[in-house]
């Protein structure tokens, strides 16, 4: 049942980060762009930090809320999945975390936006992005070509009092 569970859970993380993607597949691009009408470039993290228990992050052009977060001590960019049930990185973000290869262990089989692809249950020490952390945080380790980069599910979004979106605005609150 666990392995069912964690099965849907990683194709769902999975199937958010490259869904949206096709869209840009099949619309047509436009063929010439003009100086003013290309977009500001946007900051690493478009975070806001609202003092010692509240983060705001504002919605990217795409509509994606993405932030700087701190896994495990060290910085990753992260993009907020509520239909995730479990945060989700790729091997190669788990390395650069210092996850130690012995300890990711792919016995999961998953269905992925991109075919089938292995996965790994880990937990991470913290999760955090500005003054609001959360310890203890089930993850699920995915191969590189199945998944670009991290998702921050509901592992880590269940550890905070309640957030919220409002327009181009979500509210991590601790």
């Amino acid at each position: 049942m666990f392995a069912r569970s964690l099965f849907v859970v990683a194709a769902v993380a999975v199937a958010a980060v490259y869904v949206p993607g096709l869209a840009g597949t099949y619309l047509p691009a436009q063929s010439e762009t003009k100086a003013a009408d290309v977009p500001k470039a946007q900051p690493v993290s478009t975070a806001r930090y609202t003092g010692n228990r509240g983060v705001t992050l504002e919605a990217d052009a795409s509509g994606h809320f993405s932030g700087l977060f701190t896994i495990n001590g060290r910085k990753e960019k992260g993009m907020i999945d509520t239909g995730a049930s479990m945060v989700a990185i790729n091997l190669s973000t788990a390395e650069r975390l210092g996850i130690p290869r012995k300890d990711i262990d792919f016995r999961y089989a998953v269905e992925t936006a991109n075919g089938k692809a292995r996965a790994a249950y880990v937990r991470l020490d913290s999760v955090a992005i500005g003054s609001i952390s959360v310890q203890n945080v089930g993850a699920m380790v995915l191969e590189d070509k199945a998944l670009s980069g991290m998702l921050v599910g509901m592992t880590f979004l269940k550890g905070l009092s309640s957030y919220q979106v409002d327009g181009a605005q979500m509210r991590l609150i601790r």
